[in-house]
């Protein structure tokens, strides 16, 4: 008996001293053994070198083995040990803490990074927010809970590309779907729950993209809207979206070794196919050879979407011994682009249709000009059924949250939301002489970052002293460069050269140019391409990617008051030099273009005779222009208000090669009726090129019939009205809406983006809320057409009418159709699209 007490009592010692989790395994200690010999930097990973408890260990490991190697240079050790902690405590204190897997643990709940995004404190705040709102609630409640909470700190925006960490959302209380995503699933992961990012690069219907959230409860993953509660789970405006498309996808620190399909493993992540949770799916193979029909291995297979007015890469894979590569995707129309060092070949295929696709790769030949009739896959699935006391419940509680969210927003007094205070004690700190440069400086930042921008980034910038004109605040003052998160720089720059050498660098300023070049090596190793290393960091390390070598490059240019920027539509950093010109930073640019020098630019013209409608085509709308690089297309990125007539009526200058010419027009079905044209840039004369837009042949159809003499509520007159004697006989535009409801807020904006053309149509539209109340209440209503009229359905019964008579999914929202008051209905789409107002006047110019 003796004996066997001493043998419990060492197997209990010998338990303690374990770790309780198994997130690092001998595969991660010996990436992290390969990553810290390849960095050779060991003062990035000294917060290993104290004293960890095991689990402390073993999840440090785990990050520092696979997390961005900006992460690892630009935030401290103590940041990564504190969320490891707090992590290990929501693990230890919440309910469902020990009963989620080790390895959902080390995937979806550790993990600080989302997305993109600044990483920032948010853990420990929504931790001790959240945990006595939820603590008493089942796993799968909880999960609601939390969305609740997030939709009282914040609801839906557009804005530009950079991802707000999770208190800038909530400091600034709004936030894109992207941002919002981001926030709701840090918000998840706080409390223990483990929760990924779900991402549709492209839709394949509309032109647009979106993100979302998958929760995991009791062994199930589910999903929701970020910031947008319903009553349960696996509900939200974009089920019927979601159904229709092509590739649905989350990304993982690490390696991971669930049962969803990989879509692409590297060093660093894994890119996960969830499609199959949202729609039909089926896999395609493409297979590569070259001229004589042998197999190419190794060969780079892009699975396109025409979205955008461009050929979108939604995923890419590399060709096996037998020239094979294949994707899981949603059934309906891909472009398959492949290429090798001898050239490149395109294919159209349709998934569930065509089971494998065969691309010949020819040497020194490039593809013909093609059309392409592209279709989306059709809508699938059905929504789960919502008791409709629950349904008036979860709407109640929207209207509380909605509250609390605009007493606090009332207080706001511009554009920089709740960041003003930051931005005043900025001023105030300056002296008077400088007062008025800071606020210039500002003028040159995005309306972002008024939002989040740190007080030690606006002081850091002011360090330079140069003259307050609109060039030097622009060009060099400025922190912004590109779409990175900003860092202070400019001391670094200062203490790591001596004065003599910056007064070299300020006089000629190409030294600055091959300095960069011969000292920072570019290096795209553990650097995911949406997250940038900080100029900081990079002059420390002495490596980084090629896009965060750019922006090292600018910011070291503007530290020394050389004006510098980013083209916009390249990529390429550029600089006046010491004789006043513009010059771009050919030699900081990887190898083989600093090797050819100079990039050689030639003219091209872009000739166009109206088609159809469409007066002036509009870039990413109805065209874009890529250059090939590789066999690869890259986008030229002009601004989004570029069109024909501003941009290329007239000669513009584009990289000498080969380039391709995209035109697309998306009809209301979601399907596009494209075209591909390749053409040769020379570094002489001017190349003119037919810009060609297909337009549909058939003539606008009757699909059914919707009676106008309908009773609404009409606002103006607070009255019922019949739609025919507000609309007067012909044709008019019927749009049935809901407020906060980002479905409605695009195609509200889509609209209101297309006003003035829509006003000179003067087709009369009349927009139905579903009550008065919520028409009053809505903030895009104001800025609609000169031509519309609001009102409410108030019980009329219009919008069942149409999803009847129409065969629309009951749930889809917002509802838009074209009729004529012989009853007569000539167009109509129901939720979720982009370039709605396009799609109005496409219909209308054929009437």
């Amino acid at each position: 008996m003796k004996t066997y007490a001493l043998l419990l009592l060492a197997l209990i010692a010998t338990a303690c001293s374990k770790p309780q989790l198994q997130v690092s395994d001998p595969q991660v200690q010996a990436d992290l053994k390969a990553r810290q010999e390849a960095l050779n930097a060991p003062e990035y990973f000294s917060i290993l070198n104290t004293d960890l408890s095991p689990d402390q260990r073993q999840c440090l490991e785990f990050l520092y083995a696979y997390m961005p190697l900006p992460d690892v240079t630009d935030y401290p050790g103590e940041y990564f040990l504190e969320n490891v902690d707090l992590a290990l405590q929501a693990r230890e204190e919440m309910p469902w803490g020990k009963t989620v897997p080790d390895r959902e643990f080390r995937h979806f709940v550790l993990p600080p990074r989302v997305n993109n995004e600044n990483l920032d404190d948010h853990r420990r705040v929504f931790y001790n927010e959240l945990k006595p709102r939820i603590q008493s609630l089942s796993m799968a409640d909880a999960i609601l809970e939390v969305n609740h909470w997030c939709h009282e700190k914040a609801t839906y925006e557009p804005s530009d590309s950079r991802t707000h960490s999770p208190l800038a959302t909530v400091s600034s209380a709004i936030g894109r779907c992207g941002e919002e995503s981001t926030f709701a699933v840090a918000a998840l992961r706080s409390v223990g729950i483990p929760a990924r990012q779900v991402y549709t690069p492209r839709w394949a219907h509309t032109d647009d993209n979106h993100a979302w959230v998958e929760a995991w409860a009791d062994g199930e993953w589910h999903f929701l809207g970020a910031c947008e509660p319903e009553a349960q789970l696996d509900l939200g405006w974009f089920n019927a979206p979601a159904s229709r498309g092509m590739l649905m996808n989350t990304r993982t620190l690490g390696h991971y070794d669930g049962p969803e399909e990989k879509l692409l493993e590297t060093p660093m992540y894994t890119d996960i196919n969830v499609t199959a949770n949202y729609a039909p799916v089926d896999t395609l193979w493409a297979i590569v050879v070259d001229s004589i029909g042998n197999f190419i291995r190794d060969a780079i297979v892009d699975f396109r979407l025409y979205n955008y007015a461009e050929l979108y890469p939604i995923a890419t894979k590399r060709t096996d011994a037998e020239g094979r590569a294949s994707i899981v995707a949603g059934k309906g129309d891909l472009i398959v682009w492949a290429s090798s060092p001898d050239g490149y070949a395109f294919e159209k295929a349709t998934v569930g249709q065509d089971k494998t696709v065969e691309l010949q790769i020819r040497p020194g030949s490039k593809p013909a000009s093609k059309q392409l009739d592209i279709t989306p896959p059709a809508q699938s699935g059905s929504l789960p059924q919502v008791a409709p006391e629950a349904k008036a419940r979860n709407a109640e509680r929207l209207a509380q949250e909605d509250s609390i969210r605009n007493a606090y927003t009332a207080t706001f007094v511009d554009k920089s939301r709740g960041h003003r205070a930051v931005l005043d004690q900025f001023l105030n700190s300056l002296p008077e002489a400088r007062k008025a440069q800071g606020q210039a400086m500002l003028d040159y930042v995005t309306d972002k970052d008024w939002t989040d921008i740190p007080i030690e980034v606006l002081s850091d910038a002011m360090l330079l002293d140069v003259p307050n004109e609109p060039t030097y605040n622009r060009l060099a003052l400025s922190p912004r460069i590109e779409n990175e998160h900003l860092k202070p720089f400019r001391a670094a720059f200062y203490q790591s050269f001596s004065d003599s050498l910056r007064r070299a660098f300020q006089a000629q300023p190409e030294l600055w140019e091959d300095w960069v070049a011969a000292n920072i090596r570019a290096d795209q190793q553990w650097q995911p391409s949406t997250v940038r290393m900080s100029p900081a960091s990079v002059m420390n390390l002495r490596r980084t990617d090629a896009p965060s070598r750019n922006i090292f490059f600018v910011a070291g240019a503007r530290a020394l008051g050389i004006p510098a920027y980013i083209d916009p539509v390249n990529g390429m950093p550029k600089y006046i030099d010491s004789q006043g010109q513009e010059r771009e930073a050919t030699k900081v640019q990887p190898a083989q273009t600093a090797q050819e020098g100079t990039v050689s630019k030639g003219l091209v013209q872009l000739d166009y005779k109206k088609t159809g409608h469409i007066t002036d085509p509009a870039y990413y709308t109805h065209f874009t222009l890529s250059h090939i690089e590789d066999g690869r297309p890259q986008l030229l990125n002009y601004d989004e208000g570029a069109t024909w007539s501003k941009d290329f009526k007239r000669p513009v200058a584009l990289e000498t090669g080969q380039n391709m010419l995209v035109t697309g027009q998306r009809l209301a079905n979601g399907s596009v009726l494209a075209q591909v044209d390749f053409f040769d840039v020379k570094d002489k004369g001017t190349t003119r090129v037919p810009l060609n837009i297909r337009q549909a042949t058939d003539e606008v159809q009757v699909l059914g019939n919707f009676n106008s003499e309908n009773l609404y509520y009409d606002l103006a007159t607070e009255a019922q009205r019949s739609i025919l004697s507000t609309t007067g006989r012909g044709y008019y535009i019927l749009g049935i809406v809901s407020n906060n409801h980002e479905p409605s807020n695009h195609a509200l904006r889509d609209i209101i983006a297309l006003r003035s053309q829509l006003e000179v149509n003067g087709t009369p539209m009349l927009i139905l809320f579903s009550t008065p109340d919520e028409a009053r209440a809505n903030q895009l209503a104001s800025q609609l057409p000169a031509t519309t009229h609001l009102g409410a359905e108030a019980e009329s019964g219009i919008a069942q009418e149409i999803i009847t008579a129409m065969e629309l999914d009951p749930n889809a929202a917002p509802i838009f159709i074209i009729a004529d008051t012989f009853n007569r209905v000539v167009f109509v789409t129901s939720g979720y699209t982009i370039g709605l107002g396009q799609q109005l006047l496409d219909v209308l110019a054929h009437l």
